[in-house]
């Protein structure tokens, strides 16, 4: 049985969707070329995040020593396309982005004229987690396409009633808790609006949820029964993340502070709604005054405006209240998945001719995107580096790659340097110039490494580096090894410019054993 809940009169169509659709295809390409090749060029490392996805990639698991796989598996693919290159993680996180947004546009379609959706979807597209941390390829970003997807399909299925909806809504669903298990706090909010709304009354919605839930289970469980003989890691991981030793008061001021960032991270989308709220008001064009003074909002049903309010709110009022409720931690980033709905709230103010809020929609998010990633670009990359500052887009991976390097040939000249144990980051950045082949033995521990055999690892050598004077995590298992290193020593490296500060590097290195078989990779 098709539920009609959703029927509404549209405007008549001010656009094809094929032509809207063609214009998306290029300004989302557009974004994806732009932000990559700004940061490729301006940046000596990627982020944290994006370091830890790169070598997470070493090889195909069912998940992770912190979160699930699917992330890292997507990184793999690329990888195995271009290699380990510094813009790989900066485009992996605007294709995601991307990815997300086209997701917008058609569940915009399913309820507007192309032209409106296309004008909502433009509008997201400058918020911070699309645009400049959409370059941050990390769990929360890469969950950006499959929430939006998921949102997507559920419109359909309590629209459609189809099966087919709920089957490909299931396994959306499984995709995004493959990605990151926060995706339960975008489900709870469809949860409650199907109870507000009714659909849970009714027979035809329990069916499709249950088919879905099939589909679901389907999906997640190689990764479940993973967790359950890992001892549920990555659980533990994220339980360790929430927990703080903050008072009450310290938790509901942390709750508004969390709130206060995702405001800032939105704010280039709010100006942008200023500047259109601006021109309506002053506009004398005729184009404007002689169209309909109806809303676009109004043109949409009042079912199909339920759902963008409590969609599109109700994943951070959850997270808002789960951590008020339970004194939880908010970290930012968490926020990243919660906005993919505001664009289409500019529709409770926009009212007149598409063609033209199009148009100017259009030009202040190019404006935008191209403000924030020249921005961007020159504030990390020159402006950090004659600054001396130590941050990680200046961090000097390839000028200690090739000193570690230089070590390393100097102890063992006929062996490739083929692991290198040290922190993510630090041994990351390192392993990352040297080679394709070179791997990271994380924190010397092999179940955060598990491309590496126990048996065989340390056959053909490895050397341990570690810096007391910079960021990183020296495990106790990583300085145990270090000890055992036959060959010791230590360097000096300047962060970035003459003017940034010098850290000494801790090495430790081990030749290759008699077991060591070189083999092409």
């Amino acid at each position: 049985m098709t539920s009609t809940v959703f029927s509404a009169p549209l405007f008549p169509d001010a656009g094809s969707r094929a032509s809207a659709q063609r214009f998306l295809f290029v300004y989302l390409a557009g974004m994806v070329l732009l932000w990559t090749v700004l940061c490729a060029v301006s940046h000596k490392a990627p982020d944290l995040d994006g370091m830890e996805e790169l070598v997470w990639a070493s090889s195909l698991e069912w998940g992770y020593s912190k979160h699930p796989p699917l992330p890292s598996w997507f990184m793999w693919g690329l990888v195995e396309l271009f290699g380990r290159p510094l813009w790989l993680t900066f485009f992996a996180g605007q294709i995601v982005s991307a990815l997300a947004l086209w997701f917008v546009f058609l569940l915009g379609c399913e309820f507007t004229t192309p032209r409106r959706a296309l004008i909502a979807t433009l509008m997201v597209s400058v918020i911070l987690y699309f645009s400049l941390r959409g370059t941050i390829y990390n769990h929360n970003t890469a969950q950006l396409w499959s929430v939006a997807a998921s949102t997507w399909l559920l419109f359909r299925a309590l629209r459609d009633g189809r099966s087919l909806d709920w089957v490909w809504l299931g396994m959306v669903a499984g995709l995004a808790m493959l990605t990151k298990y926060s995706a339960l706090v975008q489900f709870a909010a469809f949860f409650v609006f199907m109870l507000v709304h009714g659909y849970l009354r009714r027979p035809e919605v329990w069916k499709g949820i249950a088919l879905a839930a099939l589909v679901f289970a389907l999906v997640f469980l190689p990764h479940l029964i993973w967790l359950v003989s890992n001892d549920f890691a990555p659980l533990r991981y994220a339980d360790r993340s929430m927990e703080t030793d903050a008072t009450y008061v310290q938790i509901v001021l942390g709750a508004v502070d969390f709130a206060l960032d995702q405001l800032a991270r939105i704010s280039p989308m709010l100006v942008l709604w200023i500047a259109l709220w601006w021109w309506q008001r002053r506009d004398a064009a005729p184009t404007l005054h002689t169209m309909t003074t109806q809303t676009y909002a109004q043109a949409i049903g009042p079912q199909a405006r339920a759902f963008l309010w409590w969609i599109g709110l109700g994943p951070l009022v959850v997270t808002l209240l789960i951590a008020v409720v339970l004194a939880t931690q908010l970290v930012s980033a968490w926020g990243t998945t919660f906005f993919i709905l505001f664009g289409f709230y500019s529709f409770w103010f926009l009212k007149g001719s598409d063609q033209v809020w199009l148009q100017r929609t259009a030009v202040l998010a190019i404006a935008l995107q191209v403000l924030m990633a020249v921005g961007y670009a020159v504030a990390r990359g020159p402006l950090a580096y004659e600054a001396g500052r130590m941050t990680r887009s200046t961090f000097p991976g390839p000028e200690l790659a090739t000193k570690v390097q230089e070590i390393w040939s100097s102890h063992v000249p006929d062996q490739p340097l083929l692991l290198v144990a040290s922190d993510t980051w630090f041994g990351g950045n390192i392993a990352t110039n040297i080679s394709e082949q070179t791997q990271v033995f994380i924190s010397a521990d092999y179940f955060q490494s598990p491309w590496l055999d126990p048996e065989t690892a340390l056959d053909c050598g490895v050397m341990v580096l570690y810096s007391p004077d910079s960021r990183g995590y020296w495990s106790a298992e990583l300085m145990a090894l270090y000890e055992r290193m036959p060959i010791k020593g230590q360097f000096t490296q300047q962060w970035s410019s003459d003017t940034s500060p010098v850290f000494t590097v801790q090495y430790g290195a081990l030749p290759p054993t008699d077991a060591c078989k070189a083999v092409a990779r």
